[in-house]
């Protein structure tokens, strides 16, 4: 149980800056690069998008496409832990939802005109799980929402 050296305050302030930095940086000015402005979609909706687009990492996902299939999956995998507790048919399930999971994501993060790849910020343990989640709640651009509308 030593003192506190350098290193650790390294290991404990680089990752935050880096988290932080990126969390308040503005995304691509202009018009979305990724496409039209998605339509919202109920329960049945997104559940259906969500494995019609199970790789499909192009486009957009609007709040209530994401936000529905991420409660369907988290929905099917406790109610297979309490089926089979020893938790391997959630793990089956697990593996079967990971990819279209990082796909949704992907395009959420497009919606708010940002690179699918700022989803590895959540690595950023805790800031950059935050600053993710954060991007995944936020509304597309005013100007992007102004553009479509009818």
């Amino acid at each position: 149980m030593g003192s506190f050296s350098l290193f650790h305050w390294l290991i404990i302030v680089v990752p935050l800056s880096v988290g932080l930095f990126l969390a308040f940086r503005k995304p691509a000015a202009g018009p979305n690069r990724f496409g039209d402005l998605p339509q919202a979609m109920g329960f049945g909706q997104a559940i259906s998008s969500f494995f019609r687009k199970y790789v499909d990492f192009t486009g957009r996902a609007s709040r209530s496409e994401f936000w529905f299939s991420t409660l369907f999956v988290v929905l099917v995998d406790i109610a297979l832990y309490l089926i089979e507790p020893t938790g391997a048919l959630a793990g089956i399930w697990s593996l079967a939802v990971f990819l279209p999971s990082i796909a949704m994501a992907t395009r959420r993060l497009h919606d708010i005109n940002r690179s699918g790849w700022f989803q590895l910020v959540a690595l950023l343990v805790p800031i950059g799980t935050i600053v993710v989640i954060a991007w995944y709640c936020r509304a597309p651009a005013a100007a992007d929402s102004r553009a479509h509308a009818f």
